[in-house]
């Protein structure tokens, strides 16, 4: 795993073909997480299949899933294919609640 970001207790690293996120992401690291998930997605060949691993966020976090939701735009837009997103069982439920389930290929998580 390469780290890409290191901030207020949230880290972003990259393996293989999977950007994972650790800690507790609030609107202070948001737009630096989102910024380094765009550049790695960026750097990505097209047809790549990619995936979020967002199974270490430790809380409910409305701004993490608008750093998910900006990845995948970003994976969209470099013509990638977002084959699987696992979140905390916590970020699974705010998920549902938001109506996004339909919009990400969810995997891997328990309800």
């Amino acid at each position: 795993m390469t780290r890409l970001l290191e901030r207020g207790g949230v880290s972003l690293e990259a393996g293989g073909s999977v950007l994972r996120v650790e800690g507790q992401v609030g609107f202070e690291v948001a737009t630096a997480l989102a910024e380094a998930g765009r550049g790695w997605l960026a750097g990505q060949p097209a047809g790549t299949a990619v995936s979020f691993d967002l199974t270490g966020v430790a809380d409910v976090s409305s701004a993490a899933l608008s750093v998910l939701l900006e990845w995948a735009r970003a994976a969209r837009a470099a013509g990638l294919t977002l084959e699987a997103v696992r979140l905390s069982p916590a970020l699974r439920r705010l998920t549902d609640l938001a109506g996004l389930e339909r919009l990400l290929p969810l995997a891997g998580v328990a309800a």
